[in-house]
């Protein structure tokens, strides 16, 4: 399918490897003008060096935590007025609510919520403008089925979604769409650091951890990074223009809910 994003000027963030680099790969796939950020520099430039020879656009990083006002706009100098944001961060660690001081909230809150805030505050009028915009949040299936280790989580993340409810709509007849992507479990180094941490408070080993969570999805195994990507670009794409201020589920069929 042609994603009708050729020459689409696409930032992604989080995207030197996991899922934010699954989207990046999709998006460059469609021949869009990549535009990736990650913290790390040996790692984002080893992620540009793969995506610049997946597609026909143009393909940069940035260097730089968008948790920061500073790299916001390092990032925005980079890819100034995009078609397509991705937001995307990496979650709080897990852990007991009762060990989380106002520090630990507001470093959650900064990143999984008013960081996306920011960075479509900075987009979203260019888009308007433009006639089109897609913005698409990775955000957690935890905001549809919370678990109490990853309150962190669970309680940015609904901030952030029940926001994006409200604005979603607000400019829905302008070409602009905003929608979330609720990943259950991906094969990432992510899941695999949460493993080991409730291996580490269950005192069991980490295989048998990944084997239990794998046994309780419907589909009997984790998700990929290119089932991932390929879910963002579409929700990119010209295609999609009639979906906005949803939250797309992709766990496998491990949530059991109708809604």
């Amino acid at each position: 399918m042609d994603l009708g994003i050729e020459g689409k000027k696409a930032l992604v963030c989080g995207a030197s490897k996991g899922l934010g680099y699954g989207c990046a790969a999709a998006l460059a796939e469609g021949n869009a003008e990549v535009t990736i950020v990650a913290r790390t520099p040996d790692a984002l430039d080893e992620a540009v060096g793969r995506l610049s020879g997946i597609g026909a656009g143009d393909v940069q990083g940035v260097a730089a935590d968008v948790t920061t006002e500073e790299g916001r706009q390092q990032v925005l100098n980079a890819c100034s007025d995009p078609d397509i944001l991705v937001t995307n961060a990496g979650g709080p660690p897990p852990g007991d609510f009762r060990e989380w001081g106002r520090s630990e909230w507001l470093d959650a809150l900064d990143a999984n919520m008013l960081t996306p805030i920011e960075l479509i505050k900075a987009t979203i009028d260019g888009m308007i403008a433009n006639g089109f915009g897609r913005i698409v949040n990775i955000t957690s299936h935890m905001v549809k089925e919370p678990v109490g280790l990853l309150g962190l989580s669970n309680g940015a993340r609904s901030g952030l979604t029940g926001f994006i409810g409200g604005l979603a709509r607000d400019v829905a007849g302008s070409g602009v769409t905003i929608n979330n992507m609720l990943p259950g479990q991906f094969d990432t180094d992510r899941l695999k650091s949460n493993h080991d941490k409730f291996a580490g408070r269950m005192g069991i080993e980490a295989d048998a951890v990944r084997d239990r969570a794998q046994s309780q999805i419907p589909a009997g195994r984790f998700g990929t990074i290119e089932e991932f990507g390929a879910t963002c670009a579409f929700l990119c794409s010209s295609h999609s223009g009639y979906i906005t201020g949803q939250n797309v589920l992709l766990d496998g069929g491990q949530y059991r809910g109708l809604l």
